[in-house]
């Protein structure tokens, strides 16, 4: 085959008239061989050099080569880990701007560069003679996907979205109308039935676990374990095949566009953080055998060791301007060529580390604030990782939104009974105004949480005290030790009827608690359904029933919290008082968008009354501005009872209407609109429950709205 100069820009595989135009970085390589093979990516057809180096930038153009063909890099260069150089020509390596890739990664000692036979002491002194390239996926060489048709995407509000998190295989993988063959893959999930559920929840959103290529771990492939969240990526643009179920990239954004359709959109999480090479006794799969020295970040006097910001063996250089580019190329692409609305970005503290810690002003997200793509779409914060001062909660730069821990924790502790939290419960329903305020943002900069796929599960969360990770072969010493939960009587599973009762209770409690919350909520896909991880808390290696939702037993109870779900979104979206732009503070004026904290005797809480720790009552008041009469003024009252007993609330008697409760969460169905009228001035609440009242006018213009929005969804 023919190879010429070719261009250095861009990065990747490019099909052009005639052939494909091949570059990559490397700044410290001596020599860049292409390896061309057939369409199977087995027999090796072709091993050229690239002829030219441009900025460090090593490029050729191969004629003839076409759409479908499979390649893989050879780089050459000195082999000296202790200066961070681990150049061996025997690692076949992916490039690292792959849109598709053939065959599976499987593990054998031949992907890593040192020789094992020297011993840990002496093994960084002589490369692997072993070829690795039977045990390696190739790159394909791919026409770019048709950009996204501009004003297609839903373009949902920051205030008005509710994000449904989810995993592509565990949501699909056991639904009955999903065919057999395309459970666990993109069609699957955009399978009409599957959409149709998702839309008929009322969230805004899908957040999908890492769908990049991504490898398991080998401590797992010795225990016969996977992983199965994902966070493990080997390519930051090629799909990982199993949820693909072929070979084009396109079976992807059809998916998207699919959702799309039905008004919801997609975010994806993505981990740019670290890559699957881990640490210096880690394999050699693409960055390592590239350039290691520019891309991750090595220990300064030792190149041998990487800084280990992440807890995953290494941390990206993202500070440098090559490793950077390739961060916003691939983002680019996800939102050019694949329509995705957004990003939530794992462990995003390393992402903005420099050479003093933790910067608001890194190159990355100025890179991120300029670009007019980018800057436009949701960008979410997980607003910590390992490193010094990893924890940055609050502190992300105006744009971004950030994973609520606060939040999650105090929302788990209150409904655990644990005394002195009304002042901390107020502050989190309020949307962390204490976090994030003082920079300028919005509530919507605060993703309230309270499970996710790193934890309990909901129903967990009410039935285990302790975590029950045994199934994860690390002697149950892997996961979070402090959680926050409670069995209630029983560790795991029990037919106890009150301990049962008392537990779907809580479960009614939390997700009330999240969805009358300021700021943007976050649903973990199944808790709605009552699903378990029989006490696992960090089930990341269970690609089993363990985490994949069994859609054929669902439970009476389940069928509930689904129908509360409902309910609590399609009152969120009637009531633009839980929709807040900005931090609303209390007012005197009963007309004006505002927030009242009630005690029990209904009077303004006072500052000696946020001191009382055994207070466990706490009302939550909200008033928005009305554009009917007076009579049909629109107020929300949410009442939270996180005690043992039944307590007294005297309701506040502010405007001739009188309340209605719309949520009850004593109560195990919620069939009806409403329940009743109060026409008493005094509540009595059930022993752990929370009360949502209105005195929206019942037949009123605005309750039928509301009416209206709850049957709309029921009837999907």
């Amino acid at each position: 085959m023919i190879i010429s100069s070719g261009i250095s820009y861009p990065l990747g595989a490019t099909c052009q008239e005639g052939g494909t135009n091949f570059a990559i970085f490397s700044a410290h390589a001596e020599r860049v061989e292409l390896c061309l093979y057939d369409s199977e990516g087995v027999r090796e057809i072709a091993r050229l050099t690239l002829p030219e180096k441009t900025h460090d930038i090593w490029h050729g153009f191969v004629e003839g080569a076409t759409p479908g063909l499979c390649y893989g890099y050879r780089i050459h260069g000195a082999y000296d880990p202790h200066e961070g150089h681990r150049f061996n020509a025997n690692k076949l390596l992916l490039d690292p701007y792959a849109r598709a890739l053939k065959g599976r990664f499987e593990w054998h000692s031949s992907h890593l560069d040192y020789d094992v036979q020297e011993g840990p002491v002496q093994r960084d002194s002589l490369p692997n003679a072993i070829d690795n390239q039977a045990y390696m996926p190739k790159a394909v060489v791919v026409v770019d996907s048709v950009p996204a048709a501009t004003g297609c995407n839903p373009a949902v509000p920051w205030h008005e979205t509710v994000i449904y998190e989810a995993h592509v295989k565990g949501f699909t993988r056991l639904h009955p109308d999903v065919p057999d063959a395309l459970r666990g893959t993109f069609a699957g999930f955009s399978h009409p039935k599957i959409i149709e559920y998702i839309k008929s929840l009322g969230v805004t959103c899908v957040e999908l676990l890492p769908v990049h290529a991504f490898t398991d771990e080998y401590h797992l492939s010795l225990k016969g374990l996977t992983n199965y969240w994902g966070y493990n990526t080997l390519s930051f643009f090629a799909l990982h095949s199993d949820y693909l179920g072929g070979s084009d990239p396109l079976l992807f954004r059809n998916m998207v566009d699919r959702f799309h359709d039905a008004g919801l959109e997609v975010i994806l999480d993505v981990v740019y953080n670290h890559s699957c090479e881990g640490n210096h006794l880690g394999p050699t799969l693409s960055f390592k055998g590239i350039d290691n020295h520019s891309y991750y970040q090595l220990v300064p006097g030792d190149n041998y060791y990487y800084i280990n910001d992440t807890g995953c063996g290494n941390t990206l250089n993202i500070r440098h301007p090559r490793v950077l580019q390739l961060v916003m190329d691939s983002l680019r692409y996800w939102v050019t060529a694949m329509g995705v609305d957004g990003f939530r970005f794992d462990l995003a503290v390393a992402l903005g580390r420099e050479e003093h810690g933790f910067n608001t002003r890194s190159a990355f997200f100025q890179a991120i604030s300029q670009d007019p793509v980018l800057s436009r779409v949701k960008l979410i914060a997980e607003p910590w990782d390992v490193g010094p001062g990893g924890y940055q909660l609050g502190n992300f730069p105006a744009g971004w939104s950030e994973w609520n821990d606060r939040y999650r924790d105090t929302v788990r502790r209150f409904w655990r009974g644990d005394e002195g939290l009304l002042p901390e419960l107020a502050r989190r329903l309020h949307g962390s105004g204490d976090l994030f305020e003082h920079a300028g943002r919005k509530p919507s900069a605060s993703i309230n949480f309270v499970t996710s796929h790193d934890g309990f599960s909901l129903r967990d969360l009410v039935s285990y005290s302790s975590r029950h990770n045994h199934g994860n072969l690390e002697d149950n010493n892997d996961g979070h030790r402090e959680n926050y939960s409670s069995n209630h009587g029983f560790e795991g599973e029990t037919d106890h009827p009150k301990i049962k009762a008392l537990r779907w209770r809580q479960q009614r409690n939390i997700l009330t608690t999240l969805l009358v919350s300021q700021g943007v909520p976050m649903l973990q896909a199944g808790d709605e359904l009552g699903r378990t991880q029989s006490g696992n808390n960090n089930a990341y290696c269970q690609d089993n029933s363990l985490n994949w939702v069994d859609w054929e037993n669902v439970t009476k109870g389940g069928e509930s919290l689904i129908a509360l779900v409902r309910k609590l979104i399609a009152i969120r979206r009637s009531f633009p008082v839980f929709l807040a732009t900005v931090y609303r503070h209390r007012s005197d004026d009963s007309r004006d968008d505002s927030i009242h904290w009630l005690n029990s005797d209904g009077k303004t809480m006072r500052q000696e009354h946020w001191h009382e720790r055994d207070t466990r009552v706490l009302g939550y008041l909200l008033s928005e501005r009305s554009e009917y009469e007076t009579d049909d003024s629109r107020q929300l009252l949410v009442i939270f009872n996180a005690a043992d007993e039944s307590q007294h609330f005297s309701l506040p008697q502010t405007v001739p209407s009188e309340w209605q409760v719309i949520i009850d969460t004593a109560k195990e169905e919620s069939t009806d609109l409403y329940w009743t009228g109060m026409a008493a001035k005094q509540l009595t609440l059930a022993p752990r429950s929370v009360v949502v009242m209105t005195t929206a006018r019942a037949g009123g213009p605005h309750w039928l709205e509301l009416a209206e929005s709850i049957n709309s969804r029921e009837t999907l």
